[in-house]
């Protein structure tokens, strides 16, 4: 876990994003058969606002953001993600996949692909851009991330962490109104975790909104606008960082906090 990141960043000074909501879920449940993994969630986040989602394992943490780019459908309740609410019309589908980015544990690049070809495929297929385009907006999110030497190479010959880095490049290459961060550090090494914190550090200071799912404290500290704590499929508390974790109001939301800090 990286302690180290304990300063409020800049963009946050001046408190939560007063911006419209582009995310909002209302009331909504998910089961898995007979396991009820989401229950009765009412969550709205601003445009550009950093909203951290932590929990323990089991708690529906990432089922909820999968849910927001309809990786997961939901049974009851609504979403609606920049004015679209998710259904099954494969149209609005389409157009919430364009806006919304992810990133998985796993960096899920094509190994037989080389790095700009991975982070070209999606705006050449799908957002119809001209390879030449493409190659020259892969070239300047890869600088982004500090990794433009790398293009020519295959993500086999890559470390993990320098992977990681090429899988937020490749999701900010479809310009996404939001990203979606599902525990994106937790397949590093430690010596690697830093650098992926880091680039998702100097993206939410370019205003991008995000919505993370992690057990990385430090980063909740100092990047999240917002802190939202879920157990059992429920969202307990929520609120800033400071209060968060300065005077937790749950028993819940206590326990979590020894275990995790006292673990690292």
């Amino acid at each position: 876990m990286n302690e180290t990141a304990t300063a409020p960043s800049p963009g946050r000074a001046a408190g939560l994003s007063t911006g419209k909501p582009i995310i909002e879920m209302d009331k909504v449940n998910k089961w898995f058969g007979a396991l009820h993994v989401l229950r009765d969630i009412t969550l709205s986040i601003a445009e550009g606002e950093r909203v951290v989602i932590c929990g323990p394992s089991g708690s529906g943490k990432s089922t909820l953001i999968r849910c927001i780019n309809r990786l997961e459908s939901h049974q009851e309740g609504r979403i609606i993600v920049d004015g679209t609410e998710l259904t099954d019309d494969l149209r609005s589908l389409d157009t919430i996949r364009r806006d919304v980015g992810m990133v998985f544990q796993s960096f899920n690049l094509f190994p037989h692909l080389t790095i700009l070809e991975n982070c070209t495929l999606a705006p050449i297929w799908v957002r119809k851009m001209p390879k030449a385009e493409a190659e020259a907006l892969a070239m300047r999110f890869l600088e982004r991330v500090r990794i433009p030497e790398q293009a020519k190479k295959y993500p086999g010959q890559l470390s993990g962490g320098q992977q990681q880095r090429v899988a937020i490049a490749r999701s900010l290459c479809m310009r996404p109104r939001v990203m979606l961060f599902d525990e994106p550090t937790s397949a590093l090494d430690p010596e690697m975790i830093k650098e992926v914190l880091d680039t998702m550090i100097g993206l939410a200071e370019s205003g991008m909104t995000m919505i993370c799912v992690t057990h990385e404290m430090g980063f909740a500290r100092q990047v999240a606008d917002r802190v939202v704590f879920m157990d059992r499929g429920e969202v307990v508390e929520s609120g800033t960082p400071d209060r968060m974790f300065g005077a937790p109001e749950t028993d819940r939301l206590k326990m979590f906090l020894s275990q995790i800090l006292r673990g690292h």
